[in-house]
C-alpha cells in the first residue's frame, strides 16, 4: 500500500499518510525541532517503528511557536489519528483541551502527569530523570582527571534541574570533593535550540577546568558536544544514544525511554488495552539507563552504576528530586 505524504503550511507543517489505515499514530514534536537528533527524534523513530511494525499510518505536526500547538493536534485528530503524542510539558494544555473534545482518539502526554482526564483518554508519562542521571553522573566523576565536571541544561525550569540534581549527586556519591559547573541556555523556548550558545558555555566550562561535561538542552546540546569534541574532552548525551555522533570523546548518554512508553502505549491501543492515567517511570520500571555503545564506559564504571542503579530501583539508595525544591 503506497503512503501519500502532503504538507500543508500556514506558519506550520502538518505532514500526514492516507486515512487507508487502520491505526494512524499523529505525533505533535516539542520547541527543539523534530530533528534534535534527541528527544523529538526520538518519537520520531519510534513512531516509524510503529508504521514499519504494526502497519499503522503516521501523521506529525511541527509548529512555530506553542500557540499553534493546540491547532495542529486537533488537525491530527482531524485527519483521523488513533493515537496522539504530545512532546513535552509544554503541550499539556492542548492535550487538555483536545482530548475532551476527541473522547475515543487516546492520548500519550510525554513529560505531563498532572491533568484531569474524565474521558479517561490520556496516558501520562513522566520520568524520574534524576535516577537515569544520577549513573552517568557516577561515571562522570570516575572519568574525570580534573576533578571538575559540567552540566548545560536547556531551558531553566524543573525539569531541567531534575537532570543537573540527578547528576550532580551521582557525582558526589563517587566524589564527594567534585567540582560541578553548571550553567542553563536560557528562559525561553529558544533554549532548545541554540547549538550556538551551548557550544560557548561547554568552551567556558573547559576554560574553567571541567573535562566531562553533561548535556540536558535538546538542539543546543549538539553544540556542547560538538564542543566537547573539538576540546577533546569527554561528553554524555541525553535521552537516545547520542554516542555514535562523536565516538572518542562520547563517554555515555543517559537514556529516557520514552520510545519504549510510544511503542507500548501503540501496541495497547490496537489490542484494546490502553489505560489512561498518571504514570511515574524511573529505574524500577526499566524506563531509564546509560549507553555503552560506541561509548567509553569501563567495566568498573559499569559494575558501579549497576550496584547504584540497583540500590534505587529498591529504594535503598534516594536520588533527591531538584524539581521539587
Amino acid at each position: 500500500m503506497k503512503k501519500i505524504l502532503s504538507i500543508f503550511t500556514v506558519s506550520f507543517a502538518l505532514v500526514f499518510s492516507s486515512s487507508a489505515f487502520a491505526n494512524t499514530i499523529g505525533v505533535v514534536y516539542d520547541s527543539g525541532g523534530k530533528f534534535d537528533k534527541s528527544f523529538n527524534e526520538l518519537a520520531f523513530n519510534t513512531a516509524e517503528r510503529v508504521v514499519n511494525e504494526l502497519g499503522w499510518g503516521m501523521i506529525e505536526f511541527e509548529s512555530a511557536n506553542d500557540n499553534q500547538i493546540e491547532q495542529g493536534m486537533r488537525k491530527i485528530a482531524d485527519r483521523g489519528a488513533t493515537m496522539i503524542v504530545g512532546m513535552g510539558f509544554a503541550q499539556a494544555d492542548a492535550i487538555a483541551a483536545v482530548s475532551a473534545d476527541y473522547p475515543d482518539i487516546k492520548f500519550v502526554a510525554v513529560d505531563v502527569c498532572w491533568l484531569d482526564d474524565p474521558n479517561n483518554n490520556i496516558y501520562q508519562a513522566c520520568y524520574k530523570e534524576h535516577e537515569g542521571s544520577f549513573l552517568v553522573g557516577m561515571m562522570a566523576a570516575m572519568a574525570s582527571k580534573s576533578g571538575t565536571i559540567g552540566f548545560v541544561g536547556g531551558m531553566d525550569i524543573p525539569l531541567i534541574r531534575k537532570f543537573q540534581g540527578g547528576y550532580e549527586q551521582g557525582a558526589q556519591y563517587v566524589n564527594p570533593d567534585i567540582n560541578v559547573i553548571a550553567n542553563m541556555t536560557g528562559t525561553t523556548n529558544e533554549a532548545w535550540n541554540n547549538p550556538t550558545k551551548g557550544a560557548e558555555l561547554t568552551k567556558a566550562q573547559i576554560d574553567g577546568g571541567a573535562d566531562v561535561v553533561y548535556q540536558a538542552a535538546g538542539g543546543t546540546g549538539i553544540g556542547v558536544l560538538q564542543a566537547a569534541a573539538d576540546a577533546g574532552i569527554m561528553a554524555i548525551g541525553v535521552d537516545s544514544n547520542q554516542n555514535w555522533m562523536h565516538p572518542g570523546t562520547m563517554l555515555t548518554s543517559m537514556l529516557k525511554r520514552l520510545d519504549l512508553t510510544i511503542f507500548e502505549q501503540a501496541k495497547n491501543v490496537e489490542s484494546g488495552r490502553f489505560e489512561s492515567g498518571i504514570n511515574i517511570l524511573g529505574l524500577s520500571e526499566g524506563m531509564l539507563g546509560y549507553a555503552t555503545e560506541d561509548g567509553m564506559v569501563t567495566s568498573e564504571m559499569a559494575a558501579a552504576a549497576d550496584a547504584a542503579a540497583a540500590d534505587i530501583a529498591s529504594g535503598s539508595l534516594v536520588v533527591a528530586d531538584w524539581s521539587q525544591e
